[in-house]
């Protein structure tokens, strides 16, 4: 086969087609030429012809053909086959000829010329003959869809069954494609579509008014921005344009279409247009080419939720594939620059300006420093700068040898500015502006949407924070820690919750619950719920009544959500643990000698379902060096993972794990933080019983004229059993101030405790009254009375009041010196006593003031 190596080889070769060839006019063509123009618009070609052998299959006979220079001045009638030229050469051979610089005598300006067999192998029905209007001959789009019309060509000749007289098959082929073209005019924001594009956009000719926006707003609004920077105008006019983008049809379905065009500027001052073509992309393509990047962009961004995912993935799309050195992405923040990443990180990469600012992570620069830049933003528009221009400082040292500034537009405005620099001189070349271009407005708009899921986790994570308890209580016999990790999935604040209450000296109360659902209703619930069960349990009730209240309690919101709860009251000085389970897990316990087991706590049902649940409770003795474990389901079960394998697992983690550290251990129990499906809670409790246990004695308080006295009697001898001596006064008459204002101010039983605990004395009287003392404000100097409070607040280390069941209780805490080893004078002084008269005896009744003299005069009319 001959060689066609230039311009002029293909001229003399079509200019010699035949000896005694004819040239007469052509076929009318289709009803439709202005389809056909869009097509040589976008394609950059000049002409279109279609030939087909005749009867005898001597002759290429020309059967239509589009475009400039047809007729007597332009393509020959016919070809002989068996002539030396590119048409017959393809034609007998069957082979693709892409020839880049061909010329035509009719036309001044050289062209590329392709040919294209029709048919196939063993019945080649004819040619498509392309002729380019550019010397750069015809990228790779370009051959991609005229090989995809030459095969629409083929099956609309096969179809036909006469060759001999075919119909005219460009306009037949190019519907059978499902290719809709369109001529936007960019002044008026007008568009002349056809019904092939209306048809894969989902709407009908009616419906349609001719307006870009009634195209437009079928777009997927994440793929607008760049949608719009390919149909925008540049100073790159004449280069074709390409973009793959979803649309959701009026029917909801969601589909990808193909877009290639190219902005035609007039000469005579006439508005820009826009030609192009659009078909269906059922499937993205995946190759190397600067497309196919921002497709890749488009679906990473998609992915994207946190500035920093969005940072990362525009490091990847440019720095790498655009042979860059330095990338920069900041928003931008009132009059500053706040970067969300620059790669390479180091400072040493990055100009003075940048250095100066590098307070945190990454730099602060200010805007109104760099002019350049300040423009740039302002104007809204990409701007390139090759080595060598005058730039600001700032700047320049970012890409010596080519600065590209992209302001991130969104649509509210410029979100913030990428930066893209080369140390070595580097050019711009139409295809990576298209790809700058389209890069900036699709990472503007997921800037925003970025920026605005940060703001939304940051306001989840506080709001489940203040839900939370910041930290544990200190507790006497053991050591509680805790451990919550949200959801990685959607908005990462849930309803799983935990708590740890002193209810008193010696006894704690353990909490974990987790209500229905991640939202912020959950996490409201979930703040109700945990404040309902706390009030309920430091009011003195037992488990069962605190986790009846608080389902009664949910059950009175009318919402839709219920909760699981897991409640354990815990005795620190013997061990004794009450359990109630509402619809949650069972807890896991540790013995210590290592082994693992699930306590079986008789459940109930969840919280809010039914008002008049019962919820039963469960006795487990622990014995010190045990661990309780109560765990959420989001750390034993998953869509991967069955319950019943996750409590196993992490029933072996717990066995495994050292108990000497909590800390370590609640960390081995939640393993690697992988992708989380659902929030975990987890509540550890190491027992490790009271080495010191404090005796206490407890003295039911009689409604009689000398109940004071005797209160003080038991007191001093209790005093005198413990070895108290120097402080026995003190206590003497906070016991006589506390008791007094219960049988004054207070109707129904009274009782005094007393507990000593290394060098503290706490002296509790509980009455039926739930109202909390009151201090007066002002004291009359001849009054006898109303200063018992001041007395007790001055005599004390600490005191207060909290409610109980039926009543409140007022507590002092007094420092003592700690007892002296040796027997004990009055034998065991823990003991639970009645009222008495005999022992009466000075100790027992000095020391009392007109306070104690005053009670006991109202007390006798009683």
């Amino acid at each position: 086969m001959p060689h066609y190596g230039g311009a002029r080889a293909a001229v003399s070769g079509l200019r010699a087609l035949g000896a005694g060839a004819q040239d007469v006019g052509l076929p009318r063509q289709a009803s439709e030429p202005d389809v056909r123009e869009r097509v040589l618009a976008f394609t950059g070609a000049a002409l279109l012809a279609v030939y087909v052998p005749n009867e005898g299959g001597r002759h290429l006979r020309l059967v239509e053909s589009a475009g400039t220079g047809t007729g007597r001045d332009g393509l020959p009638e016919r070809i002989p086959v068996s002539g030396d030229s590119p048409v017959a050469d393809a034609f007998r051979v069957g082979r693709k000829l892409w020839l880049s610089s061909a010329a035509f005598a009719s036309r001044p300006a050289d062209g590329p010329l392709a040919v294209l067999p029709l048919g196939a192998d063993g019945g080649w029905l004819g040619c498509l003959v392309v002729v380019g209007d550019s010397v750069d001959g015809f990228g790779a789009e370009q051959r991609d869809f005229l090989e995809q019309y030459a095969e629409a060509i083929s099956g609309r000749l096969r179809g036909e069954g006469d060759t001999s007289a075919p119909e005219p098959p460009l306009d037949p082929a190019l519907r059978t494609m499902r290719v809709g073209s369109f001529v936007l005019v960019l002044s008026t924001g007008l568009v002349e579509s056809d019904a092939t594009l209306l048809e894969l956009v989902g709407i009908s000719e009616d419906d349609f008014d001719g307006k870009s926006d009634a195209l437009l707003s079928y777009t997927v609004p994440e793929d607008l921005p760049s949608l719009m920077s390919v149909l925008e105008p540049s100073s790159q006019v004449g280069g074709l344009r390409e973009l793959e983008f979803r649309i959701r049809r009026p029917s909801g379905e969601l589909c990808w279409l193909h877009l290639v065009c190219r902005v035609l500027r007039e000469v005579d001052d006439g508005p820009d247009r826009v030609v192009g073509l659009v078909n269906a992309a059922p499937v993205l393509r995946q190759s190397a080419s600067d497309v196919a990047r921002v497709q890749w962009l488009t679906a990473a961004l998609d992915d994207a939720t946190t500035v920093r995912d969005v940072s990362g993935v525009v490091v990847a799309a440019l720095r790498e594939p655009l042979g860059a050195d330095r990338v920069a992405l900041a928003e931008l923040v009132d009059d500053r620059l706040a970067v969300t990443v620059l790669d390479p990180p180091g400072a040493g990469a990055w100009p003075e300006l940048w250095r100066s600012e590098w307070r945190s992570e990454w730099p602060d620069a200010p805007v109104g420093a760099l002019s350049t830049l300040q423009a740039v933003l302002r104007d809204g528009r990409m701007r390139l700068w090759s080595a060598g221009a005058a730039i600001d400082p700032g700047l320049m040292g970012i890409g010596p040898g080519g600065l590209a500034v992209l302001p991130l537009r969104a649509k509210t405005g410029v979100a913030g500015v990428c930066l893209v620099g080369w140390d070595e001189p580097h050019e711009f070349g139409p295809e990576e502006r298209s790809l700058l271009t389209a890069t900036a407005g699709l990472v503007g708009q997921a800037l925003k949407r970025a920026r605005a899921y940060d703001a939304e986790q940051e306001l989840a994570t506080m709001l489940q924070r203040s839900l939370l308890p910041r930290r544990l209580p200190e507790l006497p016999g053991g050591t509680a820690v805790a451990r919550y990790l949200p959801a990685q999935r959607g908005l990462q604040v849930g309803g799983d919750w935990y708590d740890v209450i002193a209810l008193s000296e010696g006894r704690v109360a353990l909490v974990i619950g987790d209500v229905q659902g991640h939202s912020a209703g959950a996490a409201t619930i979930m703040g109700q719920m945990r404040t309902a069960v706390r009030a309920y349990a430091v009011e003195g009730h037992p488990p069962d009544v605190v986790v009846s209240h608080a389902n009664r309690l949910l059950v009175g919101m009318e919402t839709d959500l219920f909760a699981t709860c897991c409640y354990v009251e815990l005795d620190m000085e013997e061990g004794n643990a009450l359990f109630v389970r509402a619809g949650h897990l069972s807890p896991l316990l540790r013995h210590p000698d290592g082994s693992t087991e699930e306590v079986a706590v008789k459940g109930g049902l969840p919280l809010g379902i039914v008002a008049d649940a019962e919820f039963p409770l469960t006795a487990v003795a622990l014995s010190p060096g045990a661990v309780l474990a109560l765990v959420t389901d989001g750390l034993v079960e998953s869509a991967a993972l069955h319950l019943d394998e996750g409590m196993r697992r992490t029933a072996e983690a717990l066995a495994a794990a050292d108990p000497s550290d909590p800390g370590r251990m609640a960390d081995a129990l939640l393993g690697e933080d992988g992708r989380r499906e659902d929030d975990v809670a987890l509540l550890l409790l190491r027992y490790d019983g009271m080495k010191v246990r404090p005796v206490r004695a407890g003295w039911v308080v009689w409604r009689l004229p000398d109940a004071v006295m005797h209160a003080r009697r038991f007191t001093a001898r209790t005093l005198r059993s413990w070895k108290v001596g120097e402080e026995a006064d003190t206590v003497l008459l906070v016991v006589s101030e506390l008791v007094t204002n219960a049988l004054v101010h207070t109707q129904g039983a009274v009782r005094l405790d007393l507990t000593h605990a290394g060098d503290r004395i706490r002296v509790t009287v509980t009455d039926s009254s739930p109202r909390a003392p009151a201090k007066p404000v002002i004291v009359d100097w001849e009054s006898t009375g109303g200063r018992g409070l001041f007395l007790v607040e001055a005599m004390s280390v600490s005191w207060g009041s909290v409610p109980v069941g039926g009543g409140k209780q007022v507590w002092s805490e007094l420092v003592v010196a700690p007892p002296e080893p040796g027997p004990l004078d009055d034998g065991p002084a823990q003991h639970d006593a009645g009222p008495g008269r005999e022992g009466a005896g000075p100790d027992g009744t000095e020391g009392a003031g007109k306070e104690t003299q005053g009670a006991r005069k109202g007390i006798k009319g009683v």
